[in-house]
């Protein structure tokens, strides 16, 4: 693997990490990889295992979170079969599986963050901390909302999922795009690489080739727009020390433009079902 980018870790170590690029699959690898990650996860910042509305950012993203999971679970919708049984892997605090079960799905979810279990079960909705506590052998649908690039054994746990999923099953991905305008645009800076949380950084190109080493195959492909704009903002952030809310708009517009140009978006959700 040949040295792609030098980056740090802005949200809570400030340490210096390598961004390491395998050429065969068109995927980052994060280098080195501390040995306990956890502590890395340990920051009242790290939004995505927080139900805050302080800052001005917090309540940008809680107010796209309503209307992300409204999305997600017309998106799911649309593959429900049979008893529409849900698994969302990395299911954080729980918002997106209460939304599906509302909607009449039977849900379960895995989350190996304690402070987020914990959350999630003061909304009344239990969390297992891995797989081996789930009540069902099979799914129609798995979720990985901004997960996969998390997983430390990618190969074993994709083919664990696979082998949770029905023959006729789903599974929906949704991770960040290194190939992305504002990804080049912001480099070093751009927030969505969150080293060392996340562990891979994808490309359309990866996740085809992932998919088809496991014998699954791409149908769909869907952009996540609001991404842009949030990513940007946090990149401003971390390269000027403030918030540009109309430097990062600019550069989140100009990014979904060219996205929807080029299918290069910020982050993008891939529909994967099993190659017959």
């Amino acid at each position: 693997m040949k040295p792609f980018l030098q980056t740090k870790d802005f949200s809570v170590s400030g340490e210096d990490f390598e961004l390491l690029h395998n050429e065969e699959m068109d995927m980052l690898v994060t280098h080195p990889r501390p040995e306990n990650l956890a502590p890395y996860y340990q920051s009242d910042s790290y939004i995505s295992h927080t139900d805050s509305s302080k800052t001005l950012i917090e309540k940008m993203y809680q107010t796209v979170k309503r209307f992300s999971l409204w999305s997600k679970t017309q998106l799911i919708n649309k593959y429900a079969r049979g008893n529409k049984t849900l698994l969302d892997f990395g299911a954080g605090t729980g918002d997106f599986l209460i939304a599906a079960k509302n909607r009449g799905w039977f849900v379960e979810g895995v989350e190996p963050n304690r402070d987020a279990r914990w959350r999630s079960r003061e909304k009344r909705m239990e969390l297992c901390r891995s797989v081996d506590g789930l009540s069902r052998n099979k799914f129609q649908v798995i979720t990985l909302w901004h997960v996969l690039e998390h997983l430390p054994d990618l190969e074993d746990q994709v083919r664990q999922l696979k082998q949770l999923l029905e023959d006729d099953g789903t599974l929906i991905i949704a991770v960040p795009n290194f190939r992305s305008f504002d990804a080049e645009h912001y480099k070093e800076f751009w927030a969505a690489y969150d080293v060392p949380r996340h562990l891979w950084h994808f490309s359309r190109t990866a996740i085809d080739k992932l998919s088809a080493k496991h014998s699954m195959k791409v149908i769909k492909i869907k952009p996540m727009i609001f991404d842009a704009f949030y990513v940007s903002l946090l990149s401003e952030k971390y390269k000027s020390g403030k918030s540009s809310f109309i430097k990062a708009f600019f550069i989140g517009f100009i990014s979904n433009f060219k996205g929807w140009l080029t299918q290069e978006h910020s982050s993008i959700i891939y529909v994967l079902q099993k190659a017959e």
